[in-house]
């Protein structure tokens, strides 16, 4: 069989972004035909691929996931790693299949852009079996190599971006008030959501990021008629988020109301927050080598978040070294070194829920 670096690299080589990992999909397959799952799914949520072991779905099973997209600018994340810690976990599980119970892999698709996890869990494929815990990882540039880094409650923050559209009526710049402009709404629509911001605690935090506005258009005989404000908004548990979402539909609608103005709103990559299960957290720490607690999650978002929703798990880090390239750094690469390591941490908890 071909290494698992070698792989890792050839699948660095051949990035395909969100909704468009055909390779890393077939090259999945490829590397499964030469073991002996008991079922393998394809085409899961688009080009995702679900590898089972074990011959009774209603027995326990324990899943692992791992990401297979990449960025516009390649593999600058690391899933094409994430992807070969699973496999290299494929090999290692064919060689000693559980005796009672299942091992479940998921090479999930789409994971950039959010939309990968819930159409996996809209295949109904992970519904069919007995899953009593599921994990994924990341791994984390500025951290010790090869270290396990862990977070109580949540891992990383849920987010979205969103976009208020208000509708006026353009008119002449001459008489503006027979029109009705919608720049005073859009700057207290501003203001306000950003004073919503709050970080005195994980429970309370609450973060709005002004991104875009568009308003009217670049002709001074027109007075501005309709516009765009655009956020992302971010907390550090699905709870947080919704107060946080339903604070700013608030106040859009009332601006839209008290100025007239029609209002329409859509999200964009929304993500869930990943909010662990502590004894599955506790779990990790207990197999892992080395291991480390970060103070409060990270601000940036991972889809796994959505299946925590529906199973018992825990996504955690595994260090990438502490002066390696930052993720989404042009010069990031995935170190190889710790394929190994995060594959057989992974064994150690797949032999913690079923039996070998």
């Amino acid at each position: 069989m071909k290494a698992i670096a070698d792989i890792r690299r050839t699948l660095h080589e051949h990035p395909g972004v969100s909704s468009h990992e055909e390779f890393a999909h077939d090259l999945i397959i490829s590397e499964l035909a030469q073991l002996k799952p008991t079922r393998v799914h394809d085409h899961v949520g688009g080009y995702g691929v679900v590898a089972v072991w074990g011959e009774k779905p209603s027995a326990p099973t324990v899943a692992f996931r791992a990401d297979n997209d990449a960025l516009p600018i390649g593999h600058r994340c690391g899933h094409d790693g994430h992807t070969s810690i699973l496999l290299r976990l494929a090999r290692l599980v064919d060689a000693n299949p559980p005796k009672d119970g299942n091992v479940l892999l998921l090479w999930q698709p789409a994971e950039e852009t959010g939309e990968g996890s819930q159409r996996v869990i809209d295949s109904g494929i992970l519904q069919q079996y007995n899953i009593k815990a599921m994990f994924g990882l990341h791994n984390l540039p500025g951290f010790d190599e090869g270290c396990t880094v862990l977070a109580h409650r949540t891992f990383a923050a849920a987010s979205t971006g969103v976009v208020y559209h208000f509708e006026g009526r353009e008119t002449h710049a001459s008489t503006p008030e027979l029109g009705v402009n919608p720049g005073l709404a859009v700057a207290a629509l501003i203001e306000r959501i950003l004073a919503m911001n709050s970080h005195r605690s994980i429970d309370d935090f609450r973060q709005a990021t002004l991104i875009c506005v568009e308003l009217g258009q670049p002709a001074f005989g027109t007075s501005a008629g309709s516009a765009d404000v655009m956020f992302t908004l971010r907390a550090f548990t699905n709870d947080a988020m919704q107060l946080l979402m339903a604070q700013a539909n608030d106040a859009a609608s009332q601006l839209a109301s008290q100025h007239g103005l029609k209002l329409s709103q859509r999200l964009v990559e929304p993500f869930d927050a990943t909010e662990n299960d502590d004894a599955m957290v506790e779990l990790v720490e207990e197999e892992a080598d080395e291991c480390q607690y970060v103070l409060e999650p990270f601000r940036w978002s991972e889809d796994f978040g959505r299946y925590l929703r529906l199973f018992r798990g825990a996504m955690f880090g595994v260090g990438a070294g502490r002066r390696h390239p930052e993720l989404h750094h042009p010069d990031y690469d995935f170190p190889d070194v710790i394929i190994e390591p995060a594959a057989q941490l992974f064994l150690r908890l797949a032999k913690r829920i079923v039996k070998f």
